[in-house]
């Protein structure tokens, strides 16, 4: 059965909620494949948010790996190879399982070379193909300074070259209708500076565009795995190719994603 390998801090709802939507996939048969591990680069005592995560994963009988990434670099002190260092290690830790793919779910890591090359690995960028780049708060306010009239998701595999690896699934929503003209309107002629600093992400746009995307980042992992699991699509040299082996600058999943999501999504 195909392996999944999950590196997640495990600090947030985000994390949780994905590793949650690909057991839940697992379990029913939609996603023929199976958590091989989870691994985290923090320890049971560190933070009361991840150790709710921990017990979760235990709970669901995945097998989990961690490794605090803080106690490995004070252990190291002023070692400028450290991060290259905690790569090996982890590596080590997780010798005894072999992924076919693994996604990070959540992981405050960046993923060195010898990580790239030991794991193909895949990650989530809060924005379509070409979109704006950045922390998902930065995406967003490039969009509302845009008035930009749709947006998305994509999933791309992990290189050594950070969050420039080729783009694997995406698929891409509207940011006009149900309810969020009228933020729009609200906004008009008003400087994206202005809205920053008085109202920051509490406005109201902000939250509706943030909603949009989020709802639909569970779906599009879990899609982009069972694409992997069935063949559809998989990493051969650094190229993403479909089941005949052909180059495919991405697979829009977009219509799969929204036969998923509840009718009211997008009604706000």
């Amino acid at each position: 059965m195909f392996q999944i390998g999950v590196f997640a801090t495990g600090r947030g709802q985000g994390s949780r909620q994905l590793v949650q939507a690909i057991h839940e996939a697992c379990q029913s048969g939609h996603l023929p494949a199976r958590i091989a591990f989870v691994f985290s680069n923090r320890d049971p005592g560190e933070f009361e948010a991840t150790d709710g995560f921990f017990a979760m994963v235990r709970d669901m009988g995945h097998p989990l790996a961690t490794y605090s990434f803080r106690r490995f670099r004070a252990e190291l002190g002023d070692d400028p190879d450290w991060r290259i260092k905690y790569d090996r290690e982890v590596m080590r830790r997780l010798e005894s399982f072999e992924p076919d793919l693994c996604v990070l779910a959540g992981y405050l890591m960046i993923f060195g070379p010898e990580m790239c090359r030991r794991y193909t690995s895949v990650n989530l960028h809060p924005a379509a193909p070409g979109g704006p780049v950045g922390m998902w708060q930065q995406v967003i306010w490039d969009l509302i300074e845009a008035r930009a009239p749709s947006s998305g998701n994509t999933i791309f595999s992990v290189t050594e070259e950070l969050d420039k690896g080729p783009t694997v699934t995406y698929c891409t929503f509207p940011l006009t209708g149900g309810g969020i003209d009228g933020a729009w309107s609200a906004v008009e002629g008003i400087p994206v500076q202005s809205l920053r600093e008085e109202a920051g992400e509490e406005l109201e746009l902000f939250q509706l565009i943030r909603e949009r995307g989020m709802v639909r980042e569970r779906p599009l992992v879990v899609e982009t795995l069972r694409a992997f699991a069935q063949g559809a699509v998989r990493i051969e040299d650094g190229r993403v190719v479909n089941a005949r082996a052909e180059p495919v600058r991405g697979v829009d999943l977009t219509d799969d994603i929204e036969a998923r999501l509840p009718r009211s999504a997008d009604a706000s």
